[in-house]
């Protein structure tokens, strides 16, 4: 086979193993993923970076292709053949036109990446707050969010709740970000990019996703053992959706006499050191707020369902579901364990 055929159809070969994959890029691109994706933008932010890195692979790709198919040829085209295959070739030295191409392009390149990646920065960044805007103080902690709401007076736990936000209604929640140990990272991939929270150095994101539904997160920053379960659930409603969450948050803890002794357990024990439960004594900031416990679909942010039976084996050893976690296994009877997890299960 001639050495220009086989060239051609190594490109053609190339092409049909690189169109499936470029195509199968915006077809991710819709609505809350099961897990983590970047390729499913649902926030402005979160799509100017996903155009970005879209713009940069395009760049990066021609310069791949460019490369890579001039190798090819070069390879093909000069390689050794015939007679004078033990000879060295004649060598060139010097092509002033050839050396400032491949430095003032790259230069080129390099400052066109530089400029987009800036401006999209400082449009992320930059962008006004409007007096419609929801927000929130997210803290994080060694290994839990707590997420408050000064305007609402709501105070929670590992799973954020934020409106939808419309083109005819924009409704953006801004977050500031604070830490109460050491650094921690925020990143929910279809929401925006990372943000860091670093003691005594607030920082700041906002978002504004459209389509409702659950979206997953993680701690991006190792904070510690159980770094990898810090995980993070932020729920975008409807208004509608919202505004009920909101009205259940602001309302005192359920105070269900059937479960007393469960509350009187609560009450006498070292829970009311760490944890708050609105409506009792339990004041503790160290631990996340139980007012509305059962309101959450999981426990120890994302380790496990919220369901009796993992409360109570949470209760007996944190350890089960988080190695390394900073509650402490809290030495109760099993019929103590019982009477604190029907109590703590009336806390909606």
């Amino acid at each position: 086979m001639q050495p220009g055929r086989r060239l051609c159809l190594f490109r053609s070969r190339l092409c049909a193993l690189c169109l499936p994959c470029l195509c199968a890029v915006p077809a991710l691109a819709q609505g809350p993923q099961a897990t983590p994706s970047i390729l499913a933008p649902a926030s402005t932010p979160a799509h100017e970076i996903y155009n970005l890195s879209l713009f940069v692979l395009l760049i990066t790709g021609s310069i791949f292709a460019v490369v890579a198919g001039l190798l090819a040829y070069v390879v093909v085209r000069f390689r050794a053949r015939g007679p004078d295959a033990e000879h060295e070739p004649p060598q060139i030295y010097g092509s002033t036109q050839v050396e400032l191409a491949w430095t003032v392009i790259p230069v080129l390149i390099v400052v066109v990446l530089f400029l987009t990646t800036a401006r999209i920065i400082f449009a992320i960044q930059d962008a006004p707050e409007p007096k419609s805007a929801l927000d929130v103080t997210v803290i994080g902690h060694q290994f839990w969010w707590e997420f408050r709401y000064p305007k609402l007076n709501i105070v929670t736990a590992n799973e954020l709740h934020i409106p939808a936000s419309t083109r005819g209604a924009p409704e953006p929640t801004y977050l500031h970000l604070l830490s109460a140990d050491v650094d921690h990272s925020f990143w929910v991939p279809q929401l925006a990019g990372k943000t860091d929270l670093i003691p005594n150095h607030p920082n700041e994101m906002w978002l504004d996703p459209r389509a409702p539904g659950l979206y997953v997160g993680q701690c991006a920053q190792f904070c510690g053992v159980e770094h990898a379960k810090m995980l993070i659930r932020v729920y975008v409603d409807t208004p509608q959706q919202f505004d009920s969450w909101a009205e259940n948050q602001q309302r005192l803890a359920v105070d269900d006499s059937a479960a007393l002794a469960g509350r009187e357990v609560f009450e006498s024990q070292a829970c009311v050191n760490c944890h708050t439960i609105v409506g009792t004594p339990a004041h503790g900031t160290f631990g996340p707020d139980l007012t509305h416990l059962m309101s959450r679909a999981t426990i120890g942010a994302g380790a496990a369902a919220n369901t009796p039976e993992n409360l109570h084996a949470w209760i007996e050893d944190p350890g089960t579901f988080k190695p390394g976690a900073l509650m402490p296994a809290m030495q109760l009877s099993n019929q103590q364990v019982n009477e604190l997890v029907a109590y703590l299960s009336t806390l909606h």
